[in-house]
């Protein structure tokens, strides 16, 4: 039986490829719509919200009273500081450890390696949660409560970041590791000069991830900090809110207010991830 291949005309080509663009653009509305709303809501009265039906636009888009409410009511600021301090030292750490252990377990021949990376691999199938009253004892016998370390020390070692760097690191071939050891580089060096540059989009998006991870962050600090001015921005909102009346507008005025560091990270390194990708395929 004679096969004969399927062709393709230019115009079901281009008709294919705007379906498939449109279909993300509605992915994406979909996706985006609560982030749009939620500053919709921060910029009504209340008056507005219990409108019946309820209106998707404000009357005005320079209403700002609910943003000055949320830093008249808590120390927003303060707050803000707080988990910024948290997620830079945080992030940044947990990659450094993360790039370490992938180039360990990628180009180090040791005894056992594959029984260490298995078992290490076994602590993603353990709930974070289970272990939040054994370390909140151990940080209180440490005496590190209401301490910058401590709100991100649970969190710093992530097996799933070493997994993902060290799946990356895999697709570097080892002729370039042995053709820079017989020039007289060192281990320091290669990882320096060749894995992370080569690795740099996949770093980026494990430091935008863990970033956010410990800005969003809201059980563990709330059971390490007892100062006021050691909260974070988690605990702020929750502290919006009371049993007996809670002003939506406001609540969503400060969702959206710590929104911002998030989504400006994110673009910011989002440039350096598009680098890499393209100085990548260039030096393929």
């Amino acid at each position: 039986m004679i096969s004969y291949p399927i062709i393709y005309s230019r115009q079901s080509i281009i008709f294919r490829d705007k379906l498939i663009s449109l279909f993300a653009v509605l992915i994406g509305i979909v996706i985006i719509f609560p982030v749009i709303y939620c500053v919709l809501i921060a910029l009504k009265t209340r008056v507005e919200l219990t409108v019946v039906p309820p209106g998707i636009l404000p009357e005005n888009f320079l209403n700002f009273s609910n943003f000055r409410t949320v830093f008249e009511i808590v120390p927003m600021m303060r707050f803000i500081l707080n988990s910024f301090i948290v997620a830079s030292i945080g992030s940044v750490m947990r990659v450094s450890f993360a790039v370490l252990a992938a180039y360990a377990f990628t180009y180090f021949k040791f005894p056992g390696r594959t029984v260490l990376f298995g078992i290490v691999l076994g602590t993603m199938m353990i709930p974070a949660d289970t272990m939040i009253v054994s370390n909140y004892l151990t940080i209180l016998r440490l005496n590190m409560l209401d301490n910058y370390f401590a709100l991100c020390v649970t969190s710093l070692v992530g097996a799933s970041q070493m997994f993902i760097l060290r799946q990356n690191m895999k697709s570097i071939p080892l002729s370039y590791r042995d053709a820079a050891f017989i020039d007289g580089c060192g281990d320091l060096r290669y990882l320096t000069k060749m894995v992370i540059p080569f690795t740099s989009p996949v770093i980026m998006i494990i430091l935008v991830q863990s970033f956010i991870s410990f800005w969003n962050a809201y059980l563990w600090p709330l059971l390490i900090t007892n100062r006021l001015e050691m909260r974070t921005v988690q605990i702020g909102v929750a502290m919006l809110t009371n049993p007996y009346d809670i002003n939506f507008n406001v609540v969503l005025a400060a969702v959206t207010i710590i929104l911002i560091p998030s989504f400006i990270l994110f673009i910011f390194l989002r440039i350096f991830v598009v680098r890499g990708i393209e100085s990548g395929a260039l030096n393929g």
